[in-house]
């Protein structure tokens, strides 16, 4: 009998292989990495009798055609990575569904339903200052104007895709519609610790994250050390400092917020100078929408209040807002059933990432399947996920795949 986790867990070894040199995964989206991980996703697709294509997205396309009429259900998520990232962040999503489908091929229990698995050229946005092109493109809110975006050597993603023989002009022909469309599902790793530490393989996710992204800037006056006495200081990074702790103690006392002060500037940044500016981000996500828009309008209070109270100007502005994504309450019934049929328990569990799932949404329901992941680590070559954990997740889904016309 085939062990589908060990043979998931080589093949997740083997296509890690095609990278570029150096620590981990880096493979990018429109480069010769990329091309060698369609060629090998493609073998398998077809070896799961699949017929494979790349629309001019730049997404492998593996598609088993149902009964005429039956509908579409997708599976999938993106081959690229992060610069040394690890091997199971985001390819672990296509080449799961793959085996999945096998599998049912080879019991002659095929769906009937229509099913394609999906594999996205770019979700990570590292190449471009954009993301998620392949589905948006297939959702039908792909933005032409990304395609003047440069990378860090000049390179348009217009010319890149062109460059690797695919059409940008033809982008919108690979929208689907929206009636055809059962629903999505993305299987990732969970990319935390809670499956870990609840002791679970799987997860079901309830929401993906909204996001939403603050610029702050704290502006003082510069002062002399040693000289400037405490009382008549206006000193920007004590705001900041301020700031940065009430932005971690909403988050902490917040059920479902996350937040985060990623990047502070200081001006003048000397050793022996009371700084004179800040310039700072907070970052807030949560699966509500309604707690992450309350937490940055609290953000914005408690500068103001801060600022006055020092005696500093400031500048604060959302630069950035994405919705949250609940998934469908349907399919997470029916994934649900898939894994309690594998004897354990249904965690829920929103995802704090964004996924292309957040994208797919705007063509149809969505769920996503976690795969718990060694000490919660992403994005880095110390990535993990068991070889049992990834047979489980291939049971889940065949599971899952036989029940789907009940949709």
């Amino acid at each position: 009998m085939t062990d589908w986790g060990r043979l998931a867990a080589d093949r997740l070894d083997e296509i890690a292989q095609i990278s570029e040199a150096g620590p981990g995964v880096t493979r990018l989206p429109f480069t010769c990495e990329h091309r060698a991980a369609i060629a090998l996703l493609q073998e398998w697709m077809e070896e799961a009798g699949l017929r494979a294509r790349l629309d001019d997205a730049g997404t492998l396309v593996g598609r088993h055609e149902g009964r005429r009429g039956s509908g579409t259900f997708y599976l999938g998520s993106h081959q690229d990575s992060v610069r040394e990232g690890g091997a199971y962040d985001g390819i672990m999503g296509v080449v799961l569904p793959v085996l999945a489908m096998r599998r049912l091929k080879e019991a002659e229990a095929l769906p009937p339903v229509s099913v394609e698995i999906l594999a996205f050229a770019d979700e990570e946005g590292v190449r471009w200052p954009t993301a998620l092109i392949g589905p948006r493109a297939i959702a039908g809110t792909f933005d032409p104007a990304v395609l003047a975006m440069e990378d860090k050597d000049g390179v348009t993603l217009r010319a890149a895709i062109e460059a690797f023989g695919l059409d940008p002009e033809r982008i919108a022909d690979t929208r689907r519609q929206n009636e055809d469309a059962i629903g999505f599902l993305e299987t990732h790793i969970e990319q935390g610790p809670v499956l870990e530490e609840c002791g679970a393989p799987l997860g079901i996710v309830t929401a993906i994250c909204g996001i939403e992204r603050h610029q702050i800037a704290l502006v003082g006056e510069a002062g002399h050390a040693g000289t400037l006495p405490m009382a008549s200081r206006r000193d920007a990074l004590v705001g900041a400092a301020a700031l940065v702790t009430e932005t971690h103690r909403l988050a902490s006392a917040t059920k479902d917020l996350r937040a985060t002060v990623g990047e502070l500037h200081v001006s003048p940044n000397g050793v022996n100078a009371v700084p004179r500016e800040v310039r700072m981000t907070v970052e807030l996500r949560s699966p509500s929408d309604g707690i992450r828009s309350d937490a940055g309008l609290h953000i914005h209070a408690c500068a103001e209040k801060v600022a006055s109270d020092i005696g500093l100007q400031i500048r604060a502005e959302r630069t950035y807002a994405q919705p949250a994504q609940p998934c469908d309450a349907r399919l997470a019934s029916l994934l649900a059933q898939a894994v309690s049929n594998l004897g354990e328990d249904p965690i829920r569990l929103p995802s704090g990432a964004t996924h292309d799932a957040s994208a797919m949404a705007d063509l149809c329901p969505i769920a996503m399947l976690f795969v718990r992941c060694r000490g919660g680590v992403s994005h880095s070559p110390q990535e993990f996920a068991s070889p049992q954990d990834l047979g489980y997740a291939i049971d889940a889904l065949a599971g899952l795949l036989q029940q789907i016309a009940r949709i």
